[in-house]
This record gives structure tokens, C-alpha cells and sequence, in this order.
């Protein structure tokens, strides 16, 4: 067995990686996640359907022009993924985001999609949660999706400029009047023309997207297309 191997192993029984979902030790090369739950991740294909069959299509319908909405995995609570999105939010763990969003990268990319966008954009934080918080989890998951699609991605391209209030209580009206002017663009020049894909970790009623869609549209982007980590049932 070669050295840098019998390092790894060695390192491996002191320092034991585990899967984030189930805490099982991982075996050499596996990434994050052991390959049992890989495999039993709920994926949603949204991005296999047409786009009058997909479900999260129709949230917008009527109120913003949106290319394709796209989601990685179905949240069920207490599951795989409510776990994976609470190591990535709250534990600090932003190689969760960053290796989902490059598995969905290159799942997009063999479906055809890599072509259908030019820049990824995040949903920005507020400065006062990223300070608090040290990053945003939306980031890590856009930067996975550069990688898997080989696309640009810009951190700094919306900017969050009021502090809002938790959405998790709220209805689809109430999420929608605690972002409706919250965020703006801050490098127009960046957006305008461009085919932008605006991603989150997940996606409940959508108003946070459909704010941040509305925003960059007005700049002059081109298009607009939704990818989240997860989509909740509303």
C-alpha cells in the first residue's frame, strides 16, 4: 500500500471522518457523505421534467418570468437532509454546500444545462448575520455549483440591505412583505445581459428567490433561473 495511504488510514483511526448524515465513519474515498446515504438521498429531478410538469415551476407562474427552477433534494424533516442543511447553516460545515452543489453541477451539466446560464449568484446575507454567523451557506452551495457546471459565480453581486426578520413562521404574503425591498444590485454592469442563476440552501414559498429574481431583472439581467439545495413542501 503506498505511504501518503497508510497516512491516511493512520490518521483516519486517531481522527475518524464520518458521514454528516448518519455519523458513520467514511470509508476512503468517500466525500462528506458514505455512499449509503448517497444513494438514499431524496433527489428531486426537477431538472429531468418539463417545464409545465415541474412543481416548483409553478410557484412563479404569474408573477415572475423564471428559465428553469431547479432543487437537488426533497426536505423532509428529520431526515438526511434536514441534518445535512443544519451542519451546513449552523455547524460551520461548508464542505456540505460546496460538495452537494458539485454533484448538482455535474448532474445539471450532463442534463444539457450547463449552456442555459452565464453567472451564479447567491441570496445574500445581511452583514450583521454574516458577521455573527462568519459566512453564508448559500455561498458555499454556489461555489460547488461553479465547480460542477464550470461556471463563474459572484458572492458580491446582491447585496442585502435591510435586516429581516425570520421566515420560518411566516406565510407565503408575510415572507413576501419581509423581503420585498430588501435586497438591491450592487454591480449592475456585473448582471446586465447575463443569464443568472440565483441559489439558496432552500426553498419554502420562494418569496426570498422571487425578491432577489425581481431585483436583478430590473438591472438588465437577461434571464433569471432558481437552484436550491432543497425544496420543503409549503
Amino acid at each position: 500500500m503506498p505511504l501518503p495511504a497508510i497516512l491516511s488510514d493512520f490518521v483516519g483511526l486517531i481522527f475518524p471522518r464520518v458521514c454528516l448524515a448518519c455519523h458513520d465513519p467514511l470509508a476512503r474515498g468517500e466525500d462528506h457523505l458514505c455512499t449509503g446515504c448517497r444513494a438514499q438521498l431524496p433527489y428531486a429531478d426537477y431538472h429531468r421534467l418539463p417545464p409545465d410538469q415541474n412543481p416548483l415551476a409553478r410557484r412563479f407562474w404569474g408573477k415572475l418570468p423564471v428559465q428553469h427552477t431547479l432543487s437537488y433534494l426533497r426536505f423532509q424533516k428529520h431526515g438526511r437532509v434536514q441534518h445535512l442543511l443544519h451542519q451546513l447553516k449552523y455547524q460551520g460545515q461548508q464542505d456540505v454546500g460546496r460538495v452537494l452543489g458539485r454533484w448538482y453541477g455535474q448532474e445539471l451539466t450532463e442534463a444539457g444545462l450547463q449552456a442555459a446560464f452565464d453567472l451564479i449568484v447567491p441570496v445574500p446575507l445581511h452583514a450583521r448575520k454574516l458577521a455573527q454567523r462568519g459566512y453564508n451557506q448559500a455561498d458555499s452551495f454556489a461555489e460547488g455549483l461553479a465547480q460542477g457546471l464550470q461556471l463563474p459565480w459572484h458572492a458580491a453581486a446582491l447585496h442585502r440591505v435591510m435586516n429581516t426578520k425570520s421566515q420560518t413562521r411566516k406565510n407565503r404574503m408575510e415572507r413576501w412583505e419581509n423581503v420585498e425591498t430588501v435586497f438591491e444590485v450592487a454591480e449592475p454592469n456585473l448582471v446586465h445581459g447575463q443569464r443568472v442563476l440565483v441559489v439558496d440552501d432552500v426553498l419554502t414559498t420562494g418569496a426570498t428567490l422571487e425578491a432577489c429574481c425581481a431585483v436583478l431583472l430590473a438591472a438588465g439581467a437577461r434571464e433569471v433561473s432558481i437552484a436550491t439545495i432543497a425544496t420543503a413542501d409549503r
